[in-house]
């Protein structure tokens, strides 16, 4: 029985590992952001691609609700969800990229891969 793997399954799996290193990776501080998109730059993939969009839309809509924060009683109000809102949705992408799949961001996920569809192309 030949237990061998073929190349291409063997590329494959190679290049599922560093896929989810740099999905994985984005998600994880902003050094991590920005070591993912050299990675990525040098080995582009679709998983990488994506979660590097998600998080890039992520990481802009939280500067909106921080600029929010600056308005006293109702901008502090909206802040503060915006913060645990964020931090939910920063969990699950994580989770996400640790399996390797690719979903969007509730409610304005599918917005970001649009709006950021010619970005780590």
């Amino acid at each position: 029985m030949d237990t061998t793997v073929p190349p291409s399954q063997a590329a494959a799996a190679g290049a599922t590992t560093e896929d989810k290193t740099v999905a994985i990776l984005c998600y994880v501080t902003i050094l991590g952001f920005i070591a993912a998109i050299f990675m990525h730059q040098s080995h582009k993939t679709e998983l990488g691609a994506f979660h590097l969009r998600q998080m890039l839309g992520m990481v802009l809509t939280g500067v909106v609700g921080g600029i929010c924060g600056v308005v006293p009683i109702l901008g502090w109000i909206v802040w503060f969800l915006v913060v645990i809102v964020m931090l939910v949705l920063w969990l699950l992408r994580l989770l996400s990229a640790l399996k390797g799949d690719m979903r969007p961001v509730p409610i304005l996920g599918e917005h970001y891969q649009r709006w950021f569809a010619g970005a780590f192309a």
